[in-house]
């Protein structure tokens, strides 16, 4: 099931800042359906939806080979390019997160978000750690011959509430954006970052393409288009909106 890798340009090419790829994250097939129905050029997973989905928490608790089976199917129900949120990589090792990665390829997905958190609690690796895991998953990546986009994300405005960010926030950010790049990412993630001033700022010193997220704080679409960002991630957000209509409309059944 190993996309091609003219499938893995398209994705690339749709990364375009000031142009941004908009993406309504899946959890399975039948959500992939829908949002490929719907005009998506491109598909992507969320790592929290796909683990309650299935019953897990987030964090890694859903076995790696249950994400890849899932994948596998939104992989087989749409002719799209599909990204896959690999949390942390799924190893305390450099070396199995290029594993993870190669997987990841074979099961047929054309790119991957991974993160520079631990799973158990959410504290940032050290940033040689993170940069190690960065570079294993860039050469497992060239060995498979796909041009996989590797979504470097980075959880330092995770560390504190968005109201405390400031320009020393953004310079910690840069820092680890300017050494995974060297290591071989293709595009940076900062959710958390709500600040449309932060947002531009940090969109300007990045060496990569810009990755945020929406939520609830976040500007419009418009705005963060205007700031040079390159794509738009909705995270656990859709899920979550599907699940409280299905409750809702059961709640009216058996009220």
């Amino acid at each position: 099931m190993t996309a091609s890798p003219a499938t893995a340009e398209t994705f690339r090419s749709l990364h375009q800042p000031g142009r941004p790829l908009v993406l309504f994250n899946v959890w399975d097939a039948g959500s992939a359906k829908a949002v490929a129905a719907a005009g998506a050029p491109a598909l992507a997973t969320g790592s929290w939806s796909v683990a309650a989905a299935n019953g897990y928490a987030d964090g890694e608790q859903i076995p790696l080979e249950a994400a890849l089976a899932n994948l596998r199917r939104i992989v087989a129900a749409t002719s799209l390019p599909v990204s896959i949120d690999l949390e942390s990589g799924y190893g305390d090792s450099a070396d199995a997160v290029g594993r993870t990665i190669a997987a990841a390829i074979e099961a047929g997905a054309v790119g991957c978000n991974l993160e520079d958190s631990v799973p158990a609690d959410g504290r940032l690796r050290p940033l040689d750690q993170a940069v190690a895991r960065i570079a294993a998953a860039r050469a497992a990546a060239t060995a498979s011959g796909i041009p996989f986009f590797i979504n470097a994300r980075s959880d330092v405005f995770f560390q504190s509430s968005a109201d405390a960010h400031d320009a020393a926030t953004v310079a910690a950010a840069l820092e680890r954006a300017n050494a995974y790049a060297a290591a071989g990412a293709d595009g940076i993630f900062v959710p958390g970052l709500v600040s449309a001033g932060l947002i531009a700022d940090f969109v300007r010193a990045s060496p990569l393409p810009v990755n945020v997220m929406i939520g609830s704080k976040s500007p419009a679409n418009a705005t963060l288009a205007a700031a040079g960002v390159a794509r738009i991630s909705h995270g656990p957000g859709p899920y979550l909106a599907a699940m409280k209509a299905v409750q809702e409309a059961a709640t009216a059944l058996y009220a």
